[in-house]
């Protein structure tokens, strides 16, 4: 298994659960409620964020070792542009089609306000990632992180990766206090539309960076091999994974309680300030990083654990994440990420449309859609598909779209 595979298989995971929790129908459907969010404050998005940050580090910090600072910090700016076109077409795409589509205007209202060509203060702020429509709000802050990463990458190559772990926290800090407020109000103000919408957004950048950053630091220290994941992931060291366990174990009754209501009202409020989702509050940091470290330790020491039941359990786990299908959705990311948004936006417009639809028409729908989502990835690697199927053509053509320095 190459070292990227895995990578690659998590965040197919992600986007399939992504796409099965963007799915919007009338009534709802019990797909959406099968997600380890209903046991844990973790979330697709989380770990799709950290995977993307950890490939950052890993991938551009050995191009600076080869090529310099100047190279590396250009190659991810063009990656950051690249995306950036991606978002603004996305967004594009979708107001064309809302022209076209009767009713479209109507039933993508609660997704897009009265987002139009004829609405230039919009746009501008869509541009400035200020007005970020419904399930399209990713890709702006991974762009805005992608900004600032050429020299927080470089400052780790140069060993100062703890200072780039101490400003990630101050910056954490700051958001959970709401100091970004000073800025987004005045321009809430300014951008506020004809639907009383300014500034709109499902994540606080400033919050969630904790997730991306430290993660691009894990990722540079690992290009340079200054980490031996083995021996901190060892099979004999489980303090660790034991830690781990007991916090996810005392967050999982609080996050049934909370879905349920059946915390006191007085508790409730005060538990409410510290899990905050859009600011990434301490609830969904402590939880995440528990859940990060004790499936780290699962896949790299579970396999040798002396326990039959753990290495079962790894296993299972890893044979999950090295699915050919899902490792497939992970190597073109992007391309599946806002192909997803397309496949959301059909769904919802569509059951608008149509009477309530049962239980099993909407499953079916649903698995439909995660099929759906290996176009783009089949498409990008049609040669290398065709070279299978047909035989050999030349090597160059059998080549991978992606490679890890596209990612």
């Amino acid at each position: 298994m190459k070292r990227f595979e895995i990578i690659d298989g998590m965040r197919g995971y992600f986007l399939v659960f992504m796409l099965i929790n963007h799915l919007i129908f009338v009534g709802g459907y019990w797909m959406v409620e099968v997600n380890h969010r209903q046991f844990a404050f973790v979330e697709d998005a989380q770990g799709f964020v950290f995977l993307s940050g950890l490939l950052i580090g890993m991938v551009y910090a050995r191009k600076m070792l080869k090529y310099g600072y100047r190279t590396g910090r250009q190659l991810i700016r063009s990656r950051a542009f690249e995306l950036y076109r991606y978002a603004m077409g996305t967004v594009m795409a979708v107001l064309v089609v809302q022209m076209l589509l009767p009713d479209a205007y109507r039933l993508w209202y609660n997704w897009l306000g009265t987002t139009n060509f004829d609405e230039p203060l919009r746009l501008a702020a869509i541009a400035a990632f200020l007005f970020q429509p419904t399930f399209m709000d990713i890709l702006p802050q991974y762009i805005v992180y992608m900004l600032f990463a050429p020299p927080l990458v470089w400052l780790c190559l140069r060993g100062k990766w703890m200072h780039v772990l101490a400003g990630s926290l101050i910056v954490w800090m700051a958001a959970q206090l709401g100091l970004q407020r000073v800025v987004t109000e005045p321009l809430n103000a300014l951008v506020t539309g004809s639907d009383d919408q300014g500034i709109r957004a499902s994540f606080n950048m400033l919050g969630w960076q904790i997730v991306f950053f430290p993660a691009m630091v894990i990722g540079v220290l690992t290009a340079q091999d200054k980490v031996d994941w083995n021996r901190i992931f060892s099979p004999e060291r489980t303090l660790l994974p034991k830690v781990a366990l007991a916090i996810c174990l005392f967050f999982m009754p609080l996050r049934i309680a909370t879905a349920w209501g059946l915390l006191p009202p007085p508790v409730l409020e005060k538990f409410a300030t510290m899990e905050i989702r859009a600011d990434f509050g301490p609830v969904y940091l402590l939880n995440f990083a528990a859940v990060a470290l004790g499936l780290a330790w699962l896949l790299i020491a579970g396999p040798k654990h002396r326990a039959a039941w753990v290495r079962g359990l790894a296993r299972v786990v890893t044979g999950v994440f090295t699915l050919r299908f899902l490792r497939l959705l992970g190597r073109h990311s992007l391309q599946v990420y806002v192909w997803h948004v397309a496949i959301v936006y059909a769904v919802y417009y569509a059951d608008g449309r149509t009477p309530e639809l049962s239980q099993l028409t909407k499953t079916t729908i649903a698995v439909v859609c995660i099929a759906l989502l290996a176009l783009p990835a089949l498409w990008r690697e049609r040669e290398a598909l065709a070279a299978r199927l047909f035989g050999q053509p030349k090597p160059e053509a059998v080549k991978a779209k992606s490679t890890p320095a596209a990612r």
